[in-house]
């Protein structure tokens, strides 16, 4: 059984972080620990706090590893790579200064020979802290349209159009 014993300086330390604001999940990682130090076993700590014994158990192991620490859940994944961010976004800021229009995809190009390789949804989160971002350059969606269907559909139209007349 896991049970951890407290010397009077990390209980302390313990009792002063019980009477601060914590978030939920740290105050139950807390509990966890003084009950053991109380005498409580993981499982009987497990159902007093609607947790799994292996939940309890696990904290314990990593309380008696990394103290304190523990009691603060780790952040998943891999640290920011704040060198790599702040070159990609100055390589952003110079091919947004020549005087062009650029696609994500056109932007996520001319990062390649640059050794950065990066899609066109990725480009656009970079491009939201510099407030650059896609406008509509065109009012229509013409391009997009079919020719064929586009006439079939002013014949109707216009079809409609002399009903409306001649019953008006």
């Amino acid at each position: 059984m896991i049970r951890i014993q407290l010397d009077d300086a990390t209980r302390s330390e313990l009792h002063a972080l019980r009477r601060g604001a914590l978030p939920p999940a740290v105050r139950d990682r807390l509990e966890m620990v003084l009950l053991s130090a109380a005498g409580w076993s993981p499982p009987r700590i497990a159902a007093h706090l609607g947790r799994y014994p292996q939940t309890v158990r696990n904290l314990l192991h990593d309380f008696r590893g990394r103290g304190t620490a523990a009691l603060y859940p780790a952040r998943p994944g891999p640290a920011p790579d704040s060198a790599r961010r702040d070159r990609i976004t100055a390589l952003l800021a110079e091919q947004l200064g020549q005087d062009r229009t650029w696609t994500s995809a056109q932007l996520a190009e001319a990062l390649r020979p640059h050794g950065i390789d990066l899609g066109g949804r990725q480009v656009r989160r970079y491009l939201r802290p510099l407030r650059a971002g896609y406008r509509r350059t065109a009012s229509s969606l013409r391009h997009k349209q079919d020719p064929a269907k586009v006439e079939r559909a002013k014949g109707v139209l216009a079809g409609v159009k002399k009903k409306l007349r001649r019953a008006g």
